[in-house]
């Protein structure tokens, strides 16, 4: 087996096809982020993505797009950001992430949402999925039939709403730009609050996500849902669409609304919408089973973790661990404080490459 690692601008026409077949198993398409689209926006955005091309007797097969190593990690094209990560292959299995860590010229790979998971006990997470068929509406009665008081308290919350506010209704679609703007105001106050890191106010996210709107309505693109209540805009999202699916990605809702549920809401008028615009999956992410539990009737089993080669990421990672295993047993929040800073760290560094702006956003992150 050997392997090349190229710029994305090397990857051939050829390529490309191959690329996006493997991704559509059955011809069904696992996730957008698997596209070579998405691949490709990330890399107008950065400058340090990379593809290894994995071929095995001359013949290409398997591609694995990624950031390369700093520090000597190398991270899947996206993360943390992007909600499926793994090799694009006809059978992904074949190519062992080991061999990936050394080809990159790392000495570590970081992953949180692996896909090519072999059995599910690797599945650290699941990614909740709602198959909606061709008729939303219809869908959702489903769920309301398997969880009656759920659906009857969104009930109640939306005609509270109506009552407040005037009409319910649900835009797909952001011509203006209006209601995404709302949604980045909404979430960098949230991340302000929690003193989690803005993501909003990383350059290349920035970008990546400008580019996607820019390409709402085609086949591959972002899309912005709004709900209003009457002339009052009261929850915005935005997710990414590839094919049939629907990925939710950034949700956030007016907080000063938050009794009337509108990210839920949003989602109601969303899943009956979708089919209408060829949408058939919704994919809701890993995560919040307290609520998705009552909409996804599919699963898919995700990894998170790191394989490791000799090196000097490989031996500062686990000096790490060591050191977090042995103040944990320290009570209270003193034993905690070095897991959660070398989380934060680590998410800082995926999104900061480069070092003095990833020391200023771990600065401005962090809310002791």
């Amino acid at each position: 087996m050997r392997t090349q690692i190229v710029s994305i601008e090397d990857i051939s026409a050829k390529q490309i096809v191959q690329w996006n077949t493997w991704a559509c198993p059955n011809g069904k398409l696992i996730s957008p982020y698997f596209r070579f689209e998405f691949a490709e926006i990330v890399a107008r955005a950065r400058p340090d993505v990379r593809v290894a091309v994995i071929e095995k007797e001359g013949e290409t097969i398997g591609f694995f797009p990624h950031h390369t190593a700093h520090g000597g990690i190398v991270r899947p094209i996206g993360a943390p950001m992007s909600d499926y990560q793994g090799v694009i292959a006809a059978d992904p299995g074949r190519i062992a992430r080991k061999a990936l860590v050394r080809a990159a010229g790392g000495s570590a790979l970081v992953f949180d949402n692996w896909h090519d998971v072999s059995t599910e006990d690797d599945a650290s997470t699941h990614s909740h999925v709602a198959d909606l068929g061709d008729d939303g509406a219809a869908f959702l009665e489903s769920r309301k039939a398997l969880h009656k008081d759920h659906f009857k308290k969104a009930a109640r919350r939306a005609r509270a709403a109506e009552r407040d506010f005037g009409p319910l209704r649900v835009t797909l679609g952001d011509p203006d730009g209006a209601a995404f703007r709302a949604l980045a105001e909404w979430k960098q106050k949230q991340y302000r609050d929690t003193g989690k890191l803005n993501v909003f106010g990383i350059d290349w996210v920035q970008l990546v996500l400008g580019d996607l709107r820019r390409r709402e309505g085609q086949e591959f693109s972002g899309l912005t849902a709004a709900l209003w209540f009457g002339d009052r805009l009261a929850a915005v999202e935005f997710g990414l669409v590839g094919a049939d699916i629907y990925h939710s990605w950034f949700p956030a809702y007016d907080p000063e609304l938050s009794r009337y549920s509108p990210g839920l809401l949003l989602l109601h008028g969303l899943m009956e919408q979708a089919p209408e615009r060829g949408l058939q999956r919704i994919d809701l992410g890993s995560g919040g089973d307290h609520y998705k539990k009552y909409y996804a009737n599919a699963a898919v089993p995700l990894a998170s973790g790191r394989n490791l080669a000799p090196g000097l990421a490989a031996l500062g990672i686990r000096t790490w661990e060591l050191a977090e295993h042995a103040v944990e047993r320290v009570p209270g929040k003193v034993g905690a404080l070095p897991g959660r800073l070398r989380r934060r760290w680590a998410q800082v560094s995926a999104f900061q490459p480069r070092l003095a702006p990833r020391l200023a956003s771990f600065a401005g992150s962090i809310a002791l």
